[in-house]
């Protein structure tokens, strides 16, 4: 019988974010590329910092629509014409916009590149905006609006932007508009907005995959370099954190008579990745609230007693300010026991949290961000995502590392922090939780004062 030795299992070497290459166009645009061997399908992520804010108050909106219609026709092409050619050259396009501006998504076979960018080029700098296309996109949003009142989720979240940002911030209201300034928007609104914002100055371009064989600095100046540089100063919005009501720290429960569950969405004021002692305790915290079907929250409402599938808890930064947010579905019958248990596991970070809670949060986001950014489009998209934030990639860089000297102490601290600046369990209108609750009033509405955690304000939703 042959014996053989159990292999030792080394601990994994510190991991480091692909290191890409960084060049400047004339015209303001800035192109990061990252080579990744083996992976050729190319992805290409456009960031342009383009804010909500910049949208006209009665043509909230417009900027979605913008984005939804930049591929439906170019100057060149119909927008049959021109989604057949995205189809024969096997690329795929997407576009969005979103708090942090503008992001396009094409991702393209090696072979095709060239063409794709030229393709990108004409969405960009000669879009037609057809007048159908435009209709087209502006009853379909006005239609998802209509959807988006009827699914719990989404009520809530509505309600609680529209609960927790004060009454004249663009962060309070949706950001693919509402139904009246959707309704408003015309081709014209809508080839005004692109001409005055979609401009090369302050954008990001990132290309990644196999690029053996490409130039392609040489690529992109072909093709963008002639793109108008426009002005710098649109970023000033970006540079303001949003505004909060005064009267967030209260309860709003959003009245939907019979609802076999309740949507809760609980918040407060988060921090943003600049914070003060560092951002990497945060995700760990967040982790070990709710972040994992393991943490804090499931452990007692999903695993103890079964209430629900599962809430989720997560600190989203913004490029200034942030939020802390949990949110899911409980069983109807358990509305108030849960909510009460929701508010006691939030705030029993005060009480602090052992080393084998936040070893587990640390190793789950040290140990899975290999594989989190092997693919090229994962790559691309956390290189755009930080250029929208006013950073680089040497900051995930940075944070994994210092993720790994992230203990108790810290992590203990980071909360202490949260929980004084977003006022948890001072009381008063202005500070604690924002608590909004899609679900049966009548049947919730009592108990739920019962509670004690603040007022309480009924919606109903018609």
């Amino acid at each position: 019988m042959t014996t053989v030795a159990r292999p030792v299992v080394a601990p994994p070497e510190p991991w480091e974010f692909p290191e890409g290459s960084s060049f400047d166009l004339p015209n303001g645009l800035r192109l990061l590329t990252y080579d990744v061997p083996g992976q050729y399908v190319i992805s290409v992520r456009l960031g342009l910092p383009v804010s909500l804010r910049d949208e006209p108050r009665h043509l909230e909106g417009v900027a979605s629509i913008m984005a939804r219609t930049l591929d439906e026709g170019t100057e060149q092409h119909s927008a049959e014409e021109f989604a057949r050619l995205l189809e024969r050259k096997g690329v795929s396009f997407g576009a969005g916009m979103a708090d942090a501006g503008l992001s396009i998504d094409l991702d393209v076979v090696k072979g095709n590149l060239e063409p794709a960018l030229d393709l990108l080029r004409q969405i960009l700098t000669e879009p037609a905006f057809p007048q159908a296309e435009v209709a087209r996109q502006v009853r379909t949003r006005i239609a998802e609006i209509e959807q988006e009142r009827s699914v719990a989720a989404h009520r809530a979240g509505l309600e609680f932007v529209r609960t927790y940002y004060a009454p004249d911030d663009r962060s309070s209201r949706p950001t693919g508009g509402t139904r009246d300034t959707v309704s408003s928007i015309t081709r014209e609104d809508v080839a005004a907005f692109h001409a005055e914002h979609v401009v090369a100055s302050g954008v990001t371009v990132v290309v990644a995959g196999d690029l053996a064989g490409l130039d392609v600095p040489v690529l992109v100046e072909a093709a963008l370099g002639g793109w108008a540089k426009g002005p710098r100063q649109r970023e000033r919005h970006l540079q303001h954190a949003a505004a909060l009501a005064p009267d967030r720290g209260r309860i709003v429960l959003v009245s939907r008579p019979g609802s076999v569950q309740t949507e809760f969405v609980i918040g407060a004021p988060g921090p943003d990745r600049s914070v003060e002692g560092g951002w990497a305790p945060y995700p760990v915290l967040g982790f070990v609230l709710g972040g994992s079907p393991n943490a804090r929250i499931d452990a007692v409402l999903r695993e103890e007693k079964g209430y629900t599938y599962g809430i989720r808890s997560s600190f989203r930064p913004r490029r200034r300010g942030g939020v802390f947010l949990t949110s899911g579905s409980v069983r109807a019958d358990s509305t108030a026991e849960s909510l009460s248990l929701l508010v006691e596991i939030l705030e029993g970070g005060r009480d602090g949290f052992t080393d084998k809670e936040i070893r587990s949060g640390v190793d789950f986001i040290s140990k899975t961000a290999p594989g989190r950014y092997a693919t090229a489009d994962a790559i691309a998209d956390e290189a755009v995502g930080m250029a929208l934030d006013g950073r680089t990639t040497a900051f995930t860089t940075a944070n994994l590392r210092d993720l790994a000297t992230v203990d108790r102490a810290r992590v203990e601290a980071a909360y202490a922090r949260f929980a004084e600046e977003a006022g948890i369990g001072s009381g008063g209108p202005g500070a604690g939780w924002t608590i909004v609750m899609v679900g049966d009033a009548d049947a919730h509405l009592e108990a739920i004062r019962a509670l004690g955690l603040g007022e309480v304000t009924v919606v109903t939703d018609a």
